[in-house]
Formats: structure tokens, sequence, C-alpha cells
């Protein structure tokens, strides 16, 4: 494992998470996947094997995140994945305890992990971080404050890393996903109502998966070290905004 490069996944045992490790792997690195669940984190490292290794972390736990991350003896990327969205309501009508919850995961989390990581990071020749937000964090839609604040926020934190680790060598990549069908975003974000969960990709023809997001990590710190992906934005051809999703069969031109 020592002879590999090491990644750190958070949120890693399940969906995005899991595809990024998955794909991570298969270009030849250890990969350490953190998660608040030990149960889908030692899944996932039953089925791959020696390559990956569990630490089991909750990004919120302002005590417990450096020791954790600290025990690792040499990182080269971090991918800060761990977040994601609770609740429809508006702004007026808004659970702040969602609020709240969605910006400790999202942004605190974000930050507290980079700060633990950075100085294993710094020693890295390949050192990068990347951070998983979503299009919420450069547009905002009805219904969707909460997540949109925080992902702005998230998107505000890789910019202004950015700024200040200009100088040194270690890149900081930002991937943007649109709609994204995994097994368990919409069904958290609405509080496990699964026809509910459903309907949000009711009819979408192609909608992306967890494994087209780990492409796109899979790709940017594949890159020379020179070269930084500032932010990649990526959609499902059936999505051309949050508020404008096609509904319905689209024509491939492949037979398919």
């Amino acid at each position: 494992m020592s002879q590999r490069p090491v990644a750190l996944v958070t949120g890693g045992g399940t969906g995005i998470g899991a595809a990024i490790t998955r794909r991570l792997v298969e270009d030849g690195y250890a990969v350490v996947i953190a998660g608040r669940r030990r149960d889908p984190l030692e899944s996932l490292a039953a089925e791959l094997g020696e390559s990956v290794s569990v630490l089991q972390l909750d990004v919120t736990d302002a005590q417990g995140v450096a020791p954790s991350v600290g025990s690792l003896e040499r990182l080269d990327v971090l991918v800060n994945n761990a977040g994601g969205a609770i609740g429809v309501s508006s702004v007026e009508d808004g659970d702040l305890a969602e609020w709240e919850a969605m910006y400790a995961s999202n942004v605190l989390g974000t930050v507290r992990v980079t700060q633990a990581a950075l100085p294993l990071l710094r020693r890295s020749p390949r050192a990068t971080i990347v951070n998983i937000s979503s299009i919420a964090g450069e547009r905002v839609y009805a219904g969707g404050g909460g997540y949109t604040a925080a992902k702005h926020g998230e998107s505000a934190v890789s910019e202004t890393l950015r700024l200040e680790l200009n100088g040194t060598h270690v890149r900081v990549v930002e991937i943007r996903p649109g709609m994204v069908h995994t097994e368990e975003f919409s069904l958290t974000r609405l509080h496990g109502d699964r026809s509910a969960a459903d309907k949000v990709y009711e009819g979408v023809d192609r909608p992306l998966v967890a494994d087209d997001v780990a492409a796109c990590v899979a790709f940017a710190v594949g890159l020379p070290q020179h070269v930084n992906i500032d932010t990649l934005v990526v959609k499902p051809v059936a999505q051309a905004a949050p508020h404008l999703l096609h509904r319905g069969p689209i024509d491939w031109q492949d037979g398919s």
C-alpha cells in the first residue's frame, strides 16, 4: 500500500463516494474510505480487497476528524464527498435544523477534513484536493434554499482555498454534478419517502450515475500536476439547467 498513491474519500461507502473509490482503485490508488456507518464501508472494503482501508469518521465531529486523518502515514489525494441535501421546503417554511445540518456537513465538514489533511498533502508531489459540490453551488432553485446555500458555501471554500494555496504545488479541483441517480441522495433528502424519491428521476432519459462523476474525478486527478481543473460542471444531456429538465425519450441516434 505504501508504494501506491493514497487517496482519502469521505462519504466513501455508498453512492458517488463508492464509485470514486472503485475508479481510483482501478487507477492504482490505495484508498481510505471514511464515513459514519461502518457496515457499508466494510462491505466495500471486502469487495475491493487490500487496496481499501476503512476509517469510521463523521466529518461534523469537531473533535474526531483531526486525530483520525492525522493517523494516516501519507496522503496524495483528498476527495471531500461527504455532504448531501435534506428537505425541499421554502425559505419561509424552512427547518433551520436541516439548514444547520447541511451547512455542517457540506461546508464545515469539507473545511475540517481539509485542514486536517493539508499537512500530509503538502508532503506529496501529487497533492490534490477534489471537492464534490453541485450545480446547486452556482444556481439556485425554489425549494432548495438550504441546500443551495450550503453548496454555494462549499464552492466559495474551494475558490478561496485555491487562491490561498497559489504558489504551492497543491491542486484544488471542484466537481459540480447536476442530476445524479443514486440510491440514497433523494431518498435522504425526502425523509425516506421512496415514492417521492423515485419521482425525482421519473421519465428522465439517462440521468448521470455515480460512475459518471467518478470518471470526472479520475480525469482531473490523472492530469499532470501542473494542470488544474478549477471547476468541472457535469450534467446529463436531459438537464439544461437545474430548472430545465426534459422528461421523456431522447433520440440518441445510436439504436439504444
